[in-house]
């Protein structure tokens, strides 16, 4: 079952790495698991980045933005509120933590046409920040905190920290923050992937290839390809993929190491 469970997962990427060696003549004159016969990678790579005025290299540097800052910001708002929920006493505190499960449940895409009207009426339809916005909000990351918080912060630690003076936005910043720091790299990941793979949300709030993520553009470009009768643009949207992905796995390579558990073992005696 595991090598199944590998298979499925290994050979599409396999056969996007294939292809994007093969030349537009090869590309369908060849078996898919086949390398292209002159290697064309290099030449594809430097095709993509300058096709249609380096319209690519803007894609991508739109979703950097989207994703990496907006997860970034997402992460924080979300740890934040999550050691909120779990440390601290408020009024009301469980029923708004029952809207935020709410929000868990309720999928992205049956967002996607209620934002696109109040962005409507705000006037930020067909902008950066029409898509920005809406990726800084992250309930699952905030349920997601909270669990980390009760499991990697310990109350006693906390009341250590107040009672030597620190202040509540201190003692988050200074003790709370750094111990949970596996579940914000966590937390990031997730925000992270979800932005970069969001696709339903641009489509409905971008008419502007300009502002287009690099996904969305890549859809542009394979349903010009079908409906046209581009090849050249087919062959764009594989090498496009393949370099689309690449972030991804680098991330994820820079950042597990961070993916440890008992941080605070020994913490606390």
């Amino acid at each position: 079952m595991l090598g199944l469970a590998a298979l499925y997962t290994l050979l599409p990427m396999l056969w996007l790495v294939l292809s994007s060696t093969k030349s537009r003549q090869d590309l369908f004159a060849t078996n898919g698991f086949a390398p292209g016969d002159d290697f064309a990678l290099l030449d594809n790579l430097q095709y993509l980045f300058e096709a249609d005025n380096g319209i690519f290299l803007r894609w991508l540097l739109n979703t950097v933005l989207y994703a990496g800052v907006g997860a970034l910001l997402a992460t924080v708002f979300s740890v934040a509120a999550g050691y909120a929920f779990d440390k601290l006493d408020f009024p009301g505190k469980e029923r708004i933590f029952s809207l935020v499960l709410l929000g868990v449940m309720v999928p992205g895409t049956a967002m996607a046409i209620p934002l696109y009207l109040i962005a409507a009426e705000a006037g930020l339809v067909n902008s950066f920040w029409g898509v920005f916005i809406p990726g800084l909000v992250f309930p699952f990351g905030v349920y997601l905190a909270r669990v980390f918080s009760a499991s990697y912060v310990p109350g006693e630690v906390l009341e250590a920290a107040r009672v030597d003076g620190a202040g509540e936005f201190r003692t988050f910043c200074r003790i709370a923050l750094p111990m949970v720091a596996p579940g914000f790299v966590t937390i990031f990941l997730f925000q992270f992937t979800q932005i970069w793979n969001s696709f339903f949300l641009p489509l409905v709030m971008l008419s502007d290839e300009e502002l287009f993520p690099v996904n969305l553009g890549l859809y542009v470009w394979y349903s010009s390809a079908l409906s046209q009768g581009h090849p050249q643009d087919y062959l764009l949207a594989i090498v496009g993929s393949l370099v689309s992905v690449v972030p991804l796995v680098v991330l994820f390579l820079m950042l597990q190491r961070f993916w440890k558990s008992g941080m605070t073992a020994g913490a606390v005696k």
